[in-house]
């Protein structure tokens, strides 16, 4: 383990969740920045719309109070004042990527079940698009002996959603069968659904966005994005820290 410190910089609980997962891994973390700090961790996301620090605050400032050479970890890291820094962005590494979409899939259940007052066995549910996290949530809801449809563009994943034993259906088709579902998810990063055609949606569904932009329109839709660490710091934290450790480490 390199001498110099770990510095968490993060405002989020994962962040201080991933900070304590290293300290009891043995890394030297230390609780304020200066010289002898030779990584720093942002959130994951690092930054907010307007490219400060999702806490607040300026990286500016930040990087003055650490030497040139620190190594900036975090996500989106496509900062300008990071210009000539040496990063490692999480958000690129598919390993984390496919590791949040599982503890994503996991928090959209518990997204849903405040609303769906109802047991998931028999429930018929929709899923919009067969990425990581579709193929996350599919699963876990199959698991729960819940009557699962994907929606999905290409016709070789919904053969194999088939034949895994889910129904699939074009997008094309998804307006016509709205109404045969209790609990909608969609995943995908773009316009799918248009306000109009969410109206044939049965009036007690419950309609969910995980996707990091709207794909589905509407005035009761359910925005749920950011749910790792939100609703699970501690597995968000400890995923963030192990990636830490694999991608600089090499642990």
């Amino acid at each position: 383990m390199d001498e110099k410190f770990i510095f968490a910089a993060g405002s989020t609980a994962a962040n201080r969740y991933a900070a304590n997962f290293l300290k009891n891994a043995g890394c030297p973390v230390t609780e304020s920045p200066g010289r002898n700090v030779r990584y720093l961790l942002l959130d994951v996301p690092g930054f907010g719309p307007e490219g400060r620090l999702r806490g607040g605050g300026h990286i500016e400032t930040l990087l003055q109070q650490l030497p040139r050479d620190v190594l900036i970890c975090g996500g989106n890291l496509a900062h300008p004042a990071l210009d000539g820094y040496e990063t490692v962005d999480f958000l690129k590494d598919e390993a984390y990527l496919c590791g949040n979409a599982y503890i994503t899939a996991e928090c959209a259940l518990d997204v849903a079940l405040p609303y769906l007052k109802r047991t998931l066995r028999g429930c018929k549910i929709l899923i919009i698009g067969w990425g990581r996290i579709g193929k996350c949530l599919a699963r876990i809801l199959k698991n729960l002996d819940a009557d699962v449809t994907v929606a999905a563009r290409n016709p070789k994943d919904r053969a194999m959603l088939r034949a895994l034993g889910y129904k699939a259906v074009t997008m094309e088709h998804l307006p016509a069968m709205l109404g045969e579902f209790r609990l909608l998810y969609n995943t995908v990063p773009y316009p799918v659904l248009t306000s109009v055609q969410m109206e044939n949606c049965r009036e007690e569904c419950i309609k969910i966005e995980l996707a990091s932009k709207d794909g589905i329109a509407g005035d009761d839709i359910i925005i749920a994005r950011g749910l790792p660490g939100i609703h699970m710091p501690d597995s968000s934290g400890k995923l963030i820290a192990e990636t830490f450790l694999r991608l600089c480490f090499g642990r």
